[in-house]
């Protein structure tokens, strides 16, 4: 009798326990897809329309891995919706197992944690837009799950980590990049100390990469009808190096040459990388990356043998400028008439709703917005790297200096591959920097747990 009224009050713990996480996931999940709520639309930025084309456009441009443009292209059918909803719930899920593999798992302190998030981070916001910004920081942490804490995750939740990590590296080149970058250090950590890093998670890590090559080959197959990589590597890289200076000392070194295509506008280039690849009279002129692509090419290579250290002081600065570039919203505007003429042109049916939203009316402002959300990001990347070195002094890492190494690392990587390739954007660093607030809320929970132990 008394067993079996003890297997009673188990099992309805147990059900009391899942149904304050529901609660609680529910409760994040209206947090994060706050700013789409608020504004009666999901957000849109200058690239949303570039995603969204593909599939109507049937061609490959730069920077615009298909995968991301066909799920945008299914979520159109109901206003975009599911999309939010998807990045929502993604977010949800991936934060609420990391809490709970570092054994935050009462239902209060887990909401104050995403409360927080939703207050003073990013987070929101980039969950709320339709780009492919919010699979950056969920792959780092799956990353870190998959390496360090594969143990107290279940398979199924095993494979769902290996998902989003393929997805999100297949949903943009330096997301892909970065995870490669993550990927080969996490790889050298396990052959040199296996202590540290078991190298079971190896395999693990080589699966989801392959499974990311895999998704972007073959959705890059739909839209072009081939097998192809998404376009554009040279032409961005050139970007920078013309913002650098490095292109006009290129050309006045080399011209005239009837070879290059711009020497006859060399004094007339931009040294604004942006304005010139996205619109520039003289780009478009030149037949854009498909006219100039050898040319771009050509430049960057031959100036990287003839001005090295040029290279390499630029590409420092460029490193070091993104690491500090974290402001929210970059894009997110009211005059971004290339993603507006993509949606009248390929999906007409979410006009009304779009012209609607408050973003459009120009009631969407960030600057008292990133007046909360830098100092924090900047201060909670400063706490880390403090930690790190007080955890490196005591020779000791406990699981929440692992996960803050893992951020940590992914912070800098993604400064040093998209400042010196992509110029320093700040939405390139806010779509990681949140991860900082996030571990030092959950050494804060931490912490008041073990006071309240006490």
């Amino acid at each position: 009798m008394q067993d079996t009224a003890l297997k009673f009050t188990i099992g309805r713990l147990g059900l009391g326990a899942r149904a304050a996480d529901l609660a609680v996931a529910g409760t994040a999940t209206l947090l994060m897809a706050l700013p789409a709520l608020w504004n009666r639309f999901p957000l849109l930025q200058y690239d949303t329309g570039g995603y969204l084309a593909r599939w109507y456009e049937g061609y490959l441009v730069p920077s615009r891995p298909a995968p991301y443009g066909l799920l945008l292209n299914i979520g159109s059918l109901l206003d975009f919706w599911p999309v939010v909803l998807l990045q929502a719930a993604l977010t949800v899920w991936v934060l609420m197992l990391t809490m709970r593999a570092h054994g935050l798992r009462s239902p209060l302190p887990r909401l104050a944690v995403f409360a927080a998030l939703a207050v003073v981070t990013t987070l929101p916001w980039i969950a709320s837009v339709l780009l492919t910004d919010i699979f950056v920081g969920l792959a780092v942490l799956a990353l870190h799950l998959l390496v360090f804490k594969a143990g107290v995750v279940s398979r199924r939740e095993r494979a769902g980590l290996i998902v989003l990590i393929a997805f999100a590296a297949a949903t943009h080149s330096a997301t892909l990049l970065l995870m490669i970058a993550l990927g080969i250090a996490v790889t050298a950590a396990s052959l040199l100390w296996p202590q540290l890093v078991e190298r079971a998670a190896v395999p693990r890590v080589t699966i989801a990469l392959l499974l990311g090559l895999a998704m972007l080959l073959s959705a890059n197959a739909v839209i072009a009808k081939r097998i192809a990589w998404t376009p554009g590597g040279y032409g961005i890289v050139f970007g920078r190096l013309l913002e650098d200076g490095i292109v006009n000392a290129y050309l006045d070194r080399h011209c005239p040459n009837p070879q290059l295509r711009l020497c006859p506008y060399r004094h007339e280039l931009p040294r604004n990388a942006d304005l010139f690849l996205w619109g520039h009279e003289i780009f478009n002129k030149l037949g854009r990356f498909d006219g100039l692509g050898e040319e771009m090419r050509r430049i960057v290579l031959e100036s990287l043998a003839e001005y090295p250290w040029l290279h390499v002081k630029t590409a420092v600065i460029a490193a070091a400028r993104q690491l500090v570039s974290v402001r929210s919203g970059e894009g997110v505007l009211n005059s971004i008439w290339h993603t507006y003429g993509m949606i009248e042109d390929h999906t007409p049916w979410n006009v009304p709703a779009m012209r609607a939203a408050r973003q459009q009316h120009g009631e969407l402002r960030f600057e008292a917005i990133n007046r909360m959300h830098v100092p924090v990001a900047l201060a909670a990347m400063a706490l880390l790297a403090a930690a790190l070195v007080t955890a490196a002094r005591r020779r000791r890492l406990t699981d929440l200096d692992r996960l803050a190494a893992m951020v940590a690392l992914a912070i800098v990587a993604n400064a040093c591959i998209l400042g010196p390739l992509s110029n320093p954007h700040d939405r390139y660093g806010a779509r990681v920097a949140w991860l900082a607030p996030f571990v030092i809320a959950l050494w804060a929970a931490e912490r008041r747990g073990r006071g309240s132990a006490d």
